[in-house]
């Protein structure tokens, strides 16, 4: 019985998640069916993280036990000849018995899109934040670095656990447009939960002038005892444009 590692990509739209849930199509769930087909007996496959309802990945990491007699291409191709068309394991290898995709992991890097078009466009709103109001990408590559280094990030999300600490260290927070889309990519050691498209939401406010440089980085100083108690607008950024792009061991 050896434990392998997979990284696993997958379009969120018709998961409620990536976390297990009873009655809902989850991709840990599709993920464990396949497993079965392939004799695992195992009582849950290990995931880095969770994703929400409509979030993508391209990076997620997953591992399980399996006694398996064939290579890992084997494997990859097996997994995938048994997976639905929304996910599909990327990369297979036999690691090491006591790894843990989730507590082993050091960082862990998001993508989101957004672009700004006033008439709906149906094959990207999939995978991009649509925005009908015009901003100011500057002001978007100016407000991103606020946010590097050692926060409390308490006002834009909550921790996997009560009462654990909403610290959190971000290593990359920046803005990169392309054509007439606008890339936000961020690497921390953790994340809250819905960090991100909180972080997108309040930087989208102050590209459009409703909020501030200051009132972020007020938000950021652990003063605040909770979202609703500070100066930024309650919300969060759609959940179709985010993708889990890489986990960092």
């Amino acid at each position: 019985m050896e434990r392998y590692q997979i990284i696993l990509a997958y379009n969120g739209a018709r998961f409620l998640g990536s976390q297990r849930q009873a009655n809902s199509r989850t991709v840990q769930g599709v993920l464990e069916t396949a497993l079965r087909k392939l004799g695992w007996v195992g009582s849950s496959a290990l995931m880095a993280g969770r994703t929400d309802t409509g979030v993508h990945a391209t990076g997620q990491v997953a591992s399980f036990d399996l006694g398996w007699q064939h290579t890992e291409e084997a494997l990859l191709r097996a997994l995938n000849a048994n997976l639905p068309s929304d996910v599909a394991v990327r990369e297979v290898r036999e690691t090491s018995s006591d790894f843990h995709p989730r507590f082993d992991a050091t960082s862990r890097c998001y993508r989101y899109k957004l672009f700004c078009q006033p008439v709906r466009d149906p094959l990207r709103e999939d995978f991009a934040w649509r925005l009908r109001r015009e901003f100011d990408g500057d002001l978007l590559r100016e407000v991103a670095p606020v946010f590097i280094g050692q926060h409390d990030f308490l006002a834009y999300g909550t921790p996997p656990r009560t009462g654990s600490s909403t610290m959190r260290i971000v290593m990359k927070s920046e803005w990169h447009q392309h054509k007439d889309e606008w890339h936000y990519e961020v690497q921390a050691n953790a994340f809250l939960y819905r960090m991100v498209r909180r972080m997108v939401f309040v930087q989208v406010a102050v590209a459009q002038g409703k909020i501030n440089l200051d009132d972020i980085a007020h938000s950021l100083v652990g003063q605040v005892e909770a979202p609703l108690e500070n100066d930024l607008p309650a919300g969060l950024a759609p959940a179709e444009g985010l993708t889990l792009v890489e986990v960092i061991y």
